[in-house]
């Protein structure tokens, strides 16, 4: 019996005890929301130290030993990552840290019991990559303690770090840049959000100051929807994403779209370039027609959506794998999701959701647990991922200490 203590990411924390001899008894923390609160950092700590009494008594611990290993996100500065080390130095066990994006596919695997390698398709806002910058749309070979990024969307920059999380415009400018427009950025932008702001944004891209890069689907999302029009500044989390959802699920009520596979490339090193879409589709629309709109919200989904399943379907082929599991916030979004789903199972591929855990980072920490058990059981230890850069941790700073859906 392996007892591990997970205690999850950043947004919508939430903290496990997993008994690797019972995996359907995970003893679950209540969800605490953002750890930016203190308030939050302080319900975490007494839920962890809550567990951990619930394991020396309920689970009868060995010579007092309260839990084998404690996991934690990759992220050196979450107050998660900070309290699972400090526990474990606490309990004299190890502290294992456990990649964002694995640990959402791990989650699935998880919940269905699954051992057996197989594809994940990992989609959402942020989380620190082995390489040192952020993650978001990756597709996985995920093998137990063990994973290989075999796919990714193209980086795009985030221009002034984290607040280009909460301004789907700066994405708009990134994307414009990211195709060659850069020139574009100052007259398209600034009867939107001034010319000053625009002409610095400008700046800041053709110097590549403060412009982090990011492989997120989520801020693909607010790219789209800004250079839409859907969005300038999100008032709410992932408000633009919900907003360009609407607008393709209202088009698509009434009317099919035929995808055009030259709307993306696959570059030799596996990452997914929609730069075609946006150039055929997105950057010229007339804002002020809303059919022309919602027309464009719905390729950019359908497409995002068959471009993922490609490279997917390659990687299935390529490594002999017949599981994909489907983990991350943004499969909370239908229309991506149904898409997504359809296209692999068609294919006949068997694709595996979560079924009552949260796709997104609630129920991050049971993935967390699953890989930290098996690195343990394997001896993995600190080696599971010996082959990361870790002086790469410090690097685009913006980029890491940001978080979103």
């Amino acid at each position: 019996m392996t007892r591990v203590l997970a205690c999850g990411a950043f947004l919508k924390n939430a903290a496990c005890l997993l008994d690797t001899d019972h995996p359907h008894a995970v003893q679950w923390s209540e969800v605490h929301g953002d750890l930016s609160d203190p308030a939050a950092c302080v319900a975490l700590e007494s839920s962890v130290r809550a567990l951990l009494a619930y394991s020396a008594h309920t689970l009868k611990a060995r010579s007092g030993a309260q839990v084998d290993v404690v996991a934690h996100d990759l992220h050196p500065d979450f107050f998660s990552t900070q309290l699972a080390q400090h526990l474990a130095q606490e309990h004299g066990v190890q502290a294992i840290a456990v990649q964002h994006h694995h640990a959402h596919i791990a989650a699935v695997l998880a919940e269905h019991g699954l051992t057996r390698p197989v594809l994940g398709l990992a989609l959402d806002g942020v989380g620190l990559g082995t390489d040192g910058t952020a993650w978001g749309g990756e597709i996985l070979r995920v093998d137990g303690a063990s994973f290989e990024r075999v796919g990714h969307l193209l980086p795009l920059a985030l221009p002034g770090g984290d607040v280009a999380a909460r301004e789907p415009w700066r994405m708009a400018a990134a994307a414009l840049h990211a195709c060659g427009m850069t020139a574009q950025i100052e007259p398209r932008l600034s009867p939107v959000v001034g010319a000053q702001a625009a002409r610095t944004l400008q700046t800041m891209l053709q110097r590549g100051v403060n412009c982090p890069q990011t492989s997120a689907a989520g801020r693909w999302f607010d790219a789209a929807a800004g250079l839409l029009g859907l969005s300038v500044r999100q008032q709410m989390e992932a408000q633009a994403a919900i907003a360009l959802e609407q607008a393709a699920a209202r088009y698509l009520q009434h009317h099919t779209l035929e995808v055009r596979a030259s709307d993306w490339v696959v570059t030799p090193n596996g990452q997914i370039d929609l730069r075609p879409l946006l150039l055929s589709s997105l950057i010229n629309v007339d804002q002020n027609d809303p059919q022309a709109v919602a027309q464009a919200a719905a390729r950019f989904h359908l497409t995002l959506a068959d471009a993922l399943c490609a490279h997917t379907l390659a990687q299935a082929q390529r490594h002999q794998l017949r599981d994909v599991a489907l983990g991350g916030g943004c499969f909370f979004n239908r229309v991506l999701t149904q898409r997504i789903v359809a296209q692999l199972s068609n294919a006949g591929l068997n694709v595996l959701q979560t079924q009552k855990l949260s796709c997104g980072d609630a129920g991050l920490a049971l993935g967390q647990a699953w890989v930290a058990g098996r690195a343990l059981a394997l001896r993995l230890g600190a080696q599971c991922y010996e082959n990361m850069p870790v002086a790469q941790v410090e690097c685009a700073q913006e980029a890491i200490d940001y978080v979103a859906k």
